[in-house]
């Protein structure tokens, strides 16, 4: 009885979260592109701390690495709006986070983080995208930034049955693909290229898994792990001001990188969406040549006598055009050659894709002229 209604909550908990992507992706779709709001999330915070090293708490690198970050994308993309899940040491629960983030209407989600594990000689930083985890070690970094929820009132009803302890909760993240998975893997490589290049860490890879705080973001989104608190020399890099700087600047790096890249194709989908939209209100003239109930084979009949023949479907027949102007005597000219292989060929007009009267075509022509 208890599975059953973990699986009925589970199943209820994917259907809204899948809605209520779906819905945001639609609306969001249909405005412009434009890089304009990032959101920094600097996790844990207040009476979380998050992982804890030898000498320092999660909470307080992660604040300090998050703001730093906002204050280079301020200096040099002062086009671009920072918002931040917080920005001095409170507790902030999962679910607001991504509410942060979803009611700013950001183009960017980071949340950053620091690791801990069992083995120490483990480091390295890593980025993560939602998703199902592939690995054991994946779950238990999901499990592990995932326990905050225990620390909020009500858990179980604000995240519909969801138990961060549980393996069997994570299944809801194999259905949960996310619609931004493609655009979040790429930031998540710019980030790690960074790590890598600039910064000199080890690359851990991007990464999938179950993260609450990524789950109802509607925008691309990574979750990043700057290092483990239980390496001794990871720990004194990352918690020092030459550390966070250096982690810093690189999430800088791929957040400017992420933009650059995204406004160079919202600029050519503007583009051409302008240009289909300019071609659905072009208007086209054809030449008729054939008519017939069945599809004439290519090769065949109207085909051997022009190079240039447009199949279309008009009601139940299939009709047969050849040449192609958006000037009317044009088209009339090239109606006398036509004639002299099909002596009963005649001019129609298109909007588009849409066939239209003559008359409607040329006045059409003229009051856009």
């Amino acid at each position: 009885m208890t599975i059953y209604l973990l699986n009925t909550r589970l199943k209820f908990f994917v259907c809204i979260s899948v809605l209520a992507l779906f819905n945001t992706f639609v609306s969001e779709g249909q405005e412009a592109m434009q890089f304009r709001t990032v959101v920094i999330d600097a996790g844990h915070g207040g009476k979380d701390p998050g992982a804890v090293g030898k000498t320092s708490r999660e909470k307080d690198i992660v604040l300090n690495v998050a703001l730093k970050l906002g204050s280079y994308i301020n200096e040099y993309l002062p086009d671009v709006k920072v918002v931040y899940t917080r920005d001095k040491d409170v507790f902030v629960p999962l679910n607001k986070r991504a509410e942060i983030a979803n009611k700013s209407k950001a183009d960017l989600f980071i949340s950053i983080h620091a690791n801990a594990i069992s083995t120490p000689k483990i480091y390295g930083a890593e980025t993560f995208v939602l998703g199902l985890h592939r690995t054991k070690e994946n779950l238990e970094v999901a499990k592990m930034e995932n326990a905050v929820i225990v620390l909020e009132e009500d858990y179980t009803t604000t995240y519909e049955g969801f138990d961060p302890n549980s393996a069997e909760s994570y299944i809801i993240f194999e259905l949960m693909q996310n619609i931004h998975i493609d655009q979040s893997i790429q930031m998540a490589s710019l980030v790690q290229n960074q790590f890598k290049e600039r910064v000199g860490r080890r690359d851990r890879g991007v990464k999938q898994a179950g993260f609450l705080v990524l789950r109802k973001a509607t925008m691309p989104s990574v979750l990043v792990e700057l290092g483990f608190l239980t390496n001794s020399t990871e720990e004194k890099f990352i918690a020092s001001e030459k550390g966070q700087t250096y982690m810093a600047s690189a999430i800088f790096r791929a957040v400017r990188a992420y933009k650059e890249e995204f406004d160079a194709k919202s600029t050519m989908e503007d583009i051409a969406r302008r240009a289909d939209e300019k071609e659905a209100q072009q208007v086209n003239y054809r030449i008729q040549v054939a008519s017939s109930k069945k599809k004439i084979k290519e090769g065949t009949h109207i085909y051997k006598k022009f190079d240039d023949v447009w199949e279309f479907k008009d009601g139940e027949r299939y009709k047969y055009t050849t040449r192609c102007s958006s000037d009317y005597s044009a088209i009339l000219k090239s109606l006398e050659e036509v004639r002299d292989q099909v002596s009963d060929a005649f001019i129609i007009a298109f909007k588009g894709d849409t066939k239209i009267g003559l008359t409607e075509a040329r006045a059409y022509q003229k009051e856009q002229n």
